[in-house]
């Protein structure tokens, strides 16, 4: 074989750790075995019917072309409405863009906005990509570690800790994932006025915006004073209308930022799937009653594995605000051993939840943290209730 040069820009890439874990749950569940699959960031429902009769409706019309690159003026329509009605903000159409998923977005947003050496304050635990991203455009990843006492709620001492003379923007994610972590209303308004006193841009992924529980408020930051001009606001269909698979995400922002990730999309994916982007339209204008039907059943999961969770031994998470995850302590087990299996480190826990007790949940180490993991609890009772067991029966209880 002929030697490869790869390019030393994704050389930097770091695989992520999350894959491996799901190639090794998805390897058993091939070769049959009894395994339940907690590391899924996905809803379990499926796509509401009236977004999947949109899709078939528009394959019938014969919508199957190239569309403009940034979007259908339909759907970008849909989004400002949608935008509007979540966040009280308005944009106008030419400060839209539609991408392939709302991780595309993240990715045309940081390619815009950094440049090489530039500095990026990462609150810490992250999406696994955010820092990736970062790098793959030349930027220096500063990671934020938020206070334990938080609990995962970012909070303006922990970026002023962390701030330094290259700092040029903020990756905020609240809804958390992996954490559930939600910034109040009090919060976001400190961070945004750390924000504009330190000129900085915004990079604020509101993906689990629609997934909030209790009396909790979800806000976006760029509804503060100064800092819709230097907002991107990412969100997407995926989490809140069980449309994973369709790949919808779209950025809302100052229209330069929206304009040149509009190039850059236009010279690599161009548009996103026209059926898709049809199903988007429905998802966003029509009726709303399934996102909140599937929220309610989220919420009743969240109760009940906190609950179970909280009572195995060495284990303990925080009561999650949004999203659909628990941010699960582990700590007490490091160093230690189960079934004759040494525990140093999330990543051999996270195996060995897997091959001892057929329960597969993500390593923190993924997410900046090696003394948590990350369970999904979008999936149904009946499951989350067979892990629990299993996990109790191998760990004990407290």
């Amino acid at each position: 074989m002929i030697p490869v040069n790869i390019a030393e820009r994704l050389a930097r890439l770091s695989p992520s750790p999350t894959m491996a874990i799901d190639a090794k749950v998805k390897s058993l569940l091939r070769e049959g075995k009894d395994v339940i699959n907690l590391t899924a960031g996905e809803p379990d429902f499926d796509t509401p019917e009236p977004i999947r009769n949109a899709a078939a409706a528009a394959m019938e019309r014969g919508e199957t072309r190239y569309t403009p690159a940034g979007g259908t003026a339909e759907l970008k329509r849909a989004v400002v409405a949608r935008v509007k009605a979540d966040t009280g903000l308005t944009y106008a159409p030419e400060e839209i863009l539609v991408s392939v998923g709302a991780k595309h977005s993240l990715f045309n947003a940081v390619m815009a906005l950094v440049s090489p050496g530039d500095g990026v304050l990462v609150p810490v635990p992250y999406w696994v990509t955010y820092p990736e991203q970062v790098r793959l455009a030349d930027g220096v990843v500063e990671p934020v570690p938020i206070a334990p006492e938080r609990q995962g709620v970012l909070a303006v001492e922990d970026l002023a800790a962390r701030l330094g003379p290259g700092t040029r923007g903020l990756i905020l994610n609240s809804p958390s994932n992996p954490s559930g972590a939600v910034i109040s209303p009090d919060g976001l308004a400190a961070i945004a006025e750390f924000v504009v006193d330190h000129d900085l841009w915004v990079l604020s992924d509101e993906i689990y915006g629609r997934l909030v529980y209790e009396d909790t408020v979800q806000c976006s930051i760029a509804s503060w004073p100064g800092l819709r001009e230097r907002t991107i606001l990412i969100n997407g269909v995926s989490k809140a209308y069980a449309m994973t698979g369709w790949r919808i995400g779209y950025a809302a922002g100052p229209r330069p930022v929206i304009t040149a990730m509009a190039n850059l999309q236009s010279q690599s994916t161009s548009n996103p799937t026209s059926i898709a982007q049809a199903a988007a339209v429905e998802a966003l204008t029509g009726n709303q009653a399934s996102v909140e039907a599937m929220r309610r059943r989220f919420d009743e999961r969240r109760r009940y594995a906190l609950g179970r969770l909280n009572r195995i031994a060495g284990l303990a998470a925080p009561s999650p605000q949004g999203a659909f995850y628990l941010w699960v302590d582990m700590h007490q087990w490091i160093g230690r051993e189960i079934r004759g299996r040494a525990v140093a480190n999330s990543d051999d826990l996270a195996f060995l939840l897997l091959e001892e007790a057929g329960v597969g949940v993500v390593p923190g180490s993924g997410f900046g943290v090696d003394d948590h993991f990350r369970i999904s609890y979008a999936t149904s009772n009946d499951l989350l209730a067979d892990a629990m067991n299993r996990l109790e029966q191998l760990l004990g209880s407290q």
